[in-house]
């Protein structure tokens, strides 16, 4: 359920594809069953396009991997968890406009 710009993330590569980026990560954590994950997806799929290059975008299916979330405490899905330099820099829970994430990544960026 990626978008053209949104990469799939497992617990297997997450060290390799989201802590060791040299870019900052946004990984939105979600489920097939999960209604507002579904409605955020083209959300993130926007956001992906429009910071192509200067941030990666992946999702993480947490029904396929459960190491990952348990590690950072993932309760409620939608959960966006922005990583820079290996650490989780911001962190977004629940659906939310597209400006609130267009702000949790500048503060990144900044």
């Amino acid at each position: 359920m990626a978008g053209q710009f949104v990469t799939e993330v497992n617990d297997v590569d997450f060290e390799q594809q989201v802590l060791k980026s040299e870019t900052p990560v946004l990984v939105d954590f979600w489920a097939t069953w999960c209604g507002p994950c579904r409605a955020l997806a083209p959300v993130v799929d926007q956001v992906a396009g429009e910071y192509e290059g200067k941030i990666k975008v992946m999702k993480m299916d947490v029904d396929r991997n459960a190491a990952t979330p348990g590690r950072y405490g993932i309760r409620g899905i939608p959960a966006l968890l922005l990583f820079k330099d290996g650490k989780v820099a911001e962190q977004i829970v629940g659906y939310v406009p597209k400006d609130t994430i267009d702000k949790t990544i500048g503060k990144v960026l900044a």
